[in-house]
């Protein structure tokens, strides 16, 4: 008896953008179900149904087929049972045959797997035709009406203590298990005889809202254990994807936070006052940006003359004591008509959020809080200072002369700073809002230091 397991995919969506690429616990949510089936000695292979390439590209690198989901097919208005008769149909014109068909949802991170293995047994020994998750609730339910709120599940003028209730069971949407030939013939995922499995309360969170998503990451401590570092079969699937197999990040320029991304958090004090790094392993990365082309930016909230000593070394920007780094960022982008969808930010304190919100690639750090985590597209298997840059870089670079055989928005800066000579400084005029300080060639001067509202980059 063959079982197959299909996750509708598609690319986008308007609560959260790209939210079936989102990561949580260190695996975009794709991946995640993609390794739920795959734990399921039962299911014979994995499928995702996308019209996104970069979803189909992460579905093959974890050992999942892709089928290409048409575009009538992938809009707001389609339902997952399309999605699912399409993939039969697909099946059937290739000659393989599915005699359980097990619906995973992607937007439910935390998907029960010895629930699902235990509803596919029941669907398969034709117990059941359709088997969904659940999860036990006691709770009062209301509804709204033209005459106030009414009772739904109980009669509101008898209180009974919860031992003495029947239990209701509500779907939490992470999995439907169903004889493949009864879908096909109802075209409905509940028909003939429906049961249920019930799964622990805490996993049961299906993701439609920023929000939902930020509660997915905090329980991913909870729940996951660390898969960044945990020599487990999850961690050894994600490990193909960041960085070697990950797909390569599209965009004009990147940013990053100077602030433990730049550094292994490890700087030497001298007796003046004065901070230099120590181990640097994001040096190399910014000369690859360089040779290719492409603007990077260093943010920092703080005065650092080791951000003005590594603007002297290599060739890169820096923006540095802003007290706000949206409006920096902002400026630095216009002076160089980039668009900031076509920007990737590497992140790693709450102060980057904005900044995260703003570009078209928000980037984090394997060790960034859950709130950056959360609002990233992207999330490096590099630690801030360890790499993460040098990974970002990879990705940015993979593919480029592809790539750039199509521009799809070329930045012209209208000072280009890179034609300048090592030698030379461009200093540019920051709004008064950005409130940044300069980055200079010379670092004698403390007073050159101390001016507000000027940067400086070396090229």
């Amino acid at each position: 008896m063959d079982v197959v397991a299909v996750i509708p995919a598609r690319g986008g969506s308007k609560g959260v953008p790209r939210k079936n690429l989102r990561p949580v616990g260190g695996a975009p949510l794709v991946v995640r179900a993609i390794l739920a089936a795959r734990a399921v000695p039962a299911i014979d292979r994995v499928i995702v149904s996308t019209d996104d390439p970069a979803i189909a590209r992460i579905a093959a690198a974890v050992d999942a087929q892709d089928i290409d989901r048409p575009g009538d097919l992938a809009g707001d208005a389609a339902s997952s049972e399309s999605a699912l008769l399409h993939v039969l149909d697909v099946l059937e014109e290739r000659g393989e045959h599915a005699d359980v068909l097990v619906f995973l949802q992607a937007t439910s991170p935390f998907i029960d797997r010895d629930a699902l293995a235990a509803a596919v047994e029941r669907v398969r020994r034709g117990e059941d035709d359709c088997v969904f998750s659940a999860v036990e609730s006691y709770v009062f339910l209301w509804r709204n009406t033209v005459d106030g709120a009414v009772g739904v599940n109980h009669d509101a003028a008898s209180r009974p203590r919860r031992q003495d209730r029947d239990a209701c069971f509500a779907e939490t949407g992470a999995f439907y298990v169903l004889d493949a030939a009864g879908f096909r013939r109802a075209r409905h995922r509940f028909f003939g005889r429906v049961g249920f499995a019930p799964v622990d309360p805490r996993t049961a969170l299906e993701i439609d809202t920023p929000e939902e998503l930020e509660v997915a990451a905090a329980l991913a401590e909870l729940l996951d254990g660390d898969l960044r570092t945990a020599e487990t079969d999850e961690s050894a699937a994600i490990r193909p994807l960041l960085p070697s197999s990950a797909p390569a990040i599209d965009v004009d320029a990147v940013v990053a936070a100077f602030d433990g991304v730049r550094t292994e958090n490890r700087l030497v004090l001298t007796d003046d006052g004065h901070d230099y790094v120590t181990d640097p392993v994001d040096g190399p990365a910014f000369g690859s940006l360089a040779e290719a082309g492409v603007p990077l930016l260093l943010l920092s909230s703080d005065v650092r003359r080791v951000a003005d000593a590594r603007a002297r070394i290599v060739p890169v920007e820096v923006i540095h004591g802003t007290d706000d780094k949206l409006a920096a960022l902002r400026y630095w982008a216009g002076e160089h008509r980039i668009d900031l969808e076509r920007v990737a930010y590497l992140g790693v304190d709450a102060d980057d959020l904005g900044c995260l919100a703003a570009v078209g690639w928000p980037v984090a750090t394997a060790d960034a809080p859950a709130e950056l985590r959360a609002a990233a597209r992207v999330l490096l298997a590099a630690s801030r200072g360890r790499g993460a840059v040098r990974e970002l870089t990879e990705r940015v670079l993979r593919d480029r002369d592809e790539t750039l055989a199509e521009p799809r928005t070329a930045p012209v800066a209208p000072r280009r700073i890179h034609e300048l000579s090592r030698r030379e400084s461009a200093v540019h005029e920051l709004p008064r809002g950005a409130g940044a300080r300069i980055s200079t060639e010379n670092l004698e001067s403390k007073e050159q230091h101390e001016r507000p509202h000027r940067i400086a980059s070396r090229r």
